[in-house]
């Protein structure tokens, strides 16, 4: 399997020091012993606004396939976990957490209690666990199979339903709100280093990239595009470009499967701390992206002729 995990512990006494976190590292072993490689952990007390930035650190800036929390699920005032969630996921995915319950059931009628949640952000699952180290484990348990499935879906150039359909005719995706994307940037754990933002968007345009790029006359109007990537590439170049001075934010979206004229093809939003250093890194991550890490394909008008 080969794919990246985080945990996050979230405890108030545990962040105190008041008591020793045997939970977050019998996830780690649970996911090492199944073949994930744990790159990150962290403890952070019952505050959504912690609770957030770490679950959009692990997702934008580390790029982490799977990341699992475990602790404030329950029925406590600090139980903050699953609110915390919501705000920071596009996406739910409903059927993990009610899976977990149902098989607590079989051991508890107190499963039932659980508010875990669990969703989407980006290429990014995010699932909720329960604190204690033995129901967190169960929990675990009980999905860690389709959760490895459900990751392979989402981490490959196309979604389920376009491995059902003939090649090209997947469905394109919705995109996102840069709005929210800036609001997010700025709440991000470096936002305080950032000096300026600046935002790269991509669309299907009509006039044939042979004939913007190499003059030539005889290319025909565009009436679409098939669009597809490789996003274990696009995460490479978002590392990368990490690297380079005075980055400190990245978030990416990219589109897929059959695009008409004006359509968007990406999004990457760059924060730096200088606009020389902005500038060169959102024009190194676009050109790695467009030159490595996609495949586009023209769809020209049909019956057009150039002019005798």
């Amino acid at each position: 399997m080969n794919y990246t995990a985080a945990v996050i512990t979230v405890s108030d006494k545990g962040f105190r020091g008041e008591r020793a976190d045997t939970s977050g590292p019998a996830l780690c072993r649970l996911l090492r012993d199944s073949g994930w490689d744990v790159t990150y952990t962290c403890m952070v007390p019952d505050e959504a606004d912690q609770i957030r930035e770490e679950l959009i650190r692990c997702a934008d800036e580390k790029h982490v396939q799977l990341v699992l929390t475990t602790g404030g699920t329950g029925f406590s005032p600090r139980d903050v976990t699953p609110e915390a969630t919501l705000t920071v996921v596009e996406r739910e995915t409903r059927g993990i957490p009610e899976a977990m319950r149902a098989e607590s059931l079989k051991i508890t009628p107190r499963g039932c209690l659980s508010r875990a949640a669990a969703g989407i952000r980006g290429r990014t699952l995010m699932v909720n666990l329960p604190g204690s180290e033995k129901a967190a484990v169960e929990n675990l348990l009980a999905v860690l199979g389709s959760i490895g499935h459900g990751v392979d879906m989402l981490l490959s150039s196309g979604s389920a339903g376009c491995a059902q359909e003939s090649p090209g005719h997947c469905r394109k995706k919705e995109a996102p709100s840069l709005d929210a994307w800036l609001k997010e940037a700025k709440a991000s754990p470096g936002a305080a280093r950032i000096g300026m933002y600046l935002t790269h968007n991509g669309v299907v345009r009509e006039t044939a990239r042979a004939k913007v790029r190499d003059g030539d006359g005889t290319a025909g109007p565009v009436k679409g595009m098939r669009f597809s990537y490789d996003s274990r590439k696009v995460d490479a170049a978002v590392t990368e470009t990490y690297q380079m001075e005075g980055v400190y934010y990245i978030r990416t979206w990219l589109n897929e499967g059959d695009l008409q004229v004006g359509d968007d093809i990406m999004y990457i939003l760059i924060g730096g701390d200088t606009r020389p250093h902005t500038v060169d890194a959102l024009q190194y991550l676009v050109g790695r992206i467009k030159n490595e890490c996609v495949a586009e394909t023209e769809i020209q008008e049909e019956g057009w002729a150039p002019p005798v």
